[in-house]
């Protein structure tokens, strides 16, 4: 099946972590495929840029600048969205922090919970927020960020591994309650990426050995379509894009 433009088209999606690296990506990704999308991250100035590509593309963004642990806001976005859109077709949780790459038994407890908090609870109540929103949508869909050192095998990847782990948990526990609905759930391991937080995590690589964002981000895309049946597995982005290739 040959892949064009519009795949998206008329779709209402909320993807966060949105100001860089991925997540911007992922919105122009799917801004070009005719989604309607809406952005959030704490910072403005990057929301800006990408709306300002996302336009330049002919599409459309709606920006929602948030501290996602400020888990109240989280609330007042959802209702937010119903009050505009009525809806959510898709939801892409992206954001996450990288925090310190050291022994487990010398992480600082203040450390551990930031990232607990944006990687895992934040992740929870954009899904407690949202479950409401996407089951309105005649095919909702929802993508988890996750990574390679959700498998346990990383040492000194400690509150990152583990946040990436219970967040693989929490998903397949969704969508498995969610299996009577017209709900699916995505969670998709992009792999090593050319990106602020792989540069932080391997300092010495060379970027040009790794694929963009914007590569990355037409992995993105196959999950969040009405037409998308699989659910409640973790997924491979290379193994999308290599799947999307063959069946051009």
């Amino acid at each position: 099946m040959t892949q064009g433009p519009g795949r998206l088209a008329g779709r209402i999606a909320l993807i966060t972590g949105a100001s860089r690296g991925i997540g911007a990506a992922v919105a122009k990704a799917y801004a070009a495929e005719g989604a309607q999308v809406i952005l959030t991250a704490r910072t403005q100035g990057g929301l800006e840029e990408v709306d300002d590509a996302i336009r330049a593309g002919g599409g459309n963004a709606t920006l929602f600048p948030a501290d996602l642990t400020d888990f109240d806001t989280i609330d007042q976005m959802a209702l937010a969205i119903y009050q505009r859109f009525g809806h959510l077709d898709i939801l892409v949780a992206n954001a996450g922090i990288l925090g310190p790459l050291t022994p487990m038994h010398q992480i600082d407890p203040e450390q551990w919970d930031a990232v607990m908090a944006i990687n895992l609870t934040a992740n929870w109540r954009i899904l407690r927020a949202c479950d409401p929103l996407l089951r309105q949508s005649e095919a909702g869909r929802a993508i988890f960020v996750s990574s390679g050192a959700a498998d346990g095998r990383h040492p000194y990847w400690g509150a990152y591994a583990v946040s990436k782990g219970a967040l693989e948990i929490m998903a397949k526990t969704w969508a498995s309650e969610l299996e009577t609905t017209a709900i699916r759930v995505t969670v998709l391991n992009p792999g090593g990426t050319r990106t602020n937080m792989r540069a932080e995590a391997f300092p010495g690589e060379d970027p040009d050995t790794l694929p963009s964002a914007d590569e990355i981000a037409q992995a993105f895309v196959a999950p969040a379509t009405a037409d998308w049946t699989r659910s409640g597995e973790v997924l491979n982005a290379r193994d999308l894009i290599a799947a999307g290739a063959a069946d051009s």
